[in-house]
């Protein structure tokens, strides 16, 4: 039998350890710059060295992370990506977290996504309730928010060719005409961990990198939200990007992206 529970412990202490460098290093500069706009700091570095080293040590389970790569093995495998928001968090912007995901047999099923900067510590394991600085959150559903929101990952950021400025820009314009309000925090993780406390109603990532999706993915399906690609598909590890909402905010996404679509703006979406 598997042994959530204790994973998600051995996740927590990793992450408290990583956590110590967060918030020590906050500001830091670039220290690695991966390609036009995107780059490491020292702290995005030191914390992967952490939770390389203290999820192996504890689970026997391999790492796959953003910046020290590895080998994905979805039968078995912790995804984890150490600044989620990284410019965010070099120039002090509070919408930044430390992702953690473990992956059993092609499905996230324990989660952390911790926000040091927001006091925003999101957990949960596969079946289980989402927890918010472990309370117990109740299921999302249209009421949970005064005013309907739908974060936004970024309107420029990875996979800029399936899913390109002009795509995104148009979406977030018919979304507008909608009854939900876009929001953009730059940060995928932030994103997906506020819908699942119902401070949004939906979220959007374009990110085609696991270990932005995977965390947020487990939690809005612990939280009773719908759950799919951008394309309506169900969602899997070789899913680029995802759609996350209560049942009404999510079709309302899903009929924007159409409408974007049908725009002629993201012939490749």
């Amino acid at each position: 039998m598997r042994d959530l529970a204790g994973y998600l412990e051995a996740a927590k202490r990793a992450v408290d350890a990583g956590r110590e460098v967060f918030v020590d290093k906050l500001g830091a500069a670039p220290a690695l710059h991966k390609g036009p706009g995107d780059f490491a700091t020292e702290a995005d570095l030191a914390i992967e060295q952490i939770l390389r080293e203290q999820l192996t040590a504890a689970t026997g389970i391999a790492v796959y992370g953003e910046e020290q790569g590895g080998a994905f093995d979805p039968a078995a495998c912790w995804v984890v990506d150490p600044i989620d928001g990284t410019s965010n968090y070099s120039s002090g912007n509070p919408n930044c977290a430390i992702l953690c995901t473990l992956m059993l047999d092609g499905a996230p099923v324990v989660a952390i996504t911790d926000a040091p900067l927001l006091d925003m510590r999101l957990t949960a394991i596969d079946g289980g309730q989402v927890m918010l600085n472990d309370d117990p959150l109740p299921p999302v559903n249209a009421d949970t928010a005064a005013a309907a929101q739908v974060g936004i990952g970024s309107l420029a950021s990875a996979d800029r060719q399936r899913f390109p400025a002009s795509f995104r820009l148009d979406l977030a314009g018919v979304l507008t005409e909608s009854h939900l309000r876009p929001r953009i925090s730059g940060s995928v993780g932030v994103d997906l961990a506020f819908m699942a406390q119902g401070i949004y109603q939906a979220a959007v990532s374009f990110s085609p990198h696991i270990w932005d999706n995977a965390a947020g993915v487990l939690f809005a399906r612990c939280a009773g939200a719908t759950v799919s690609g951008l394309d309506g598909a169900a969602w899997t590890p070789q899913t680029s990007g995802v759609v996350v909402g209560t049942g009404r905010a999510h079709r309302t996404v899903m009929d924007a992206i159409g409408k974007s679509t049908r725009g002629g703006t993201a012939d490749e979406a």
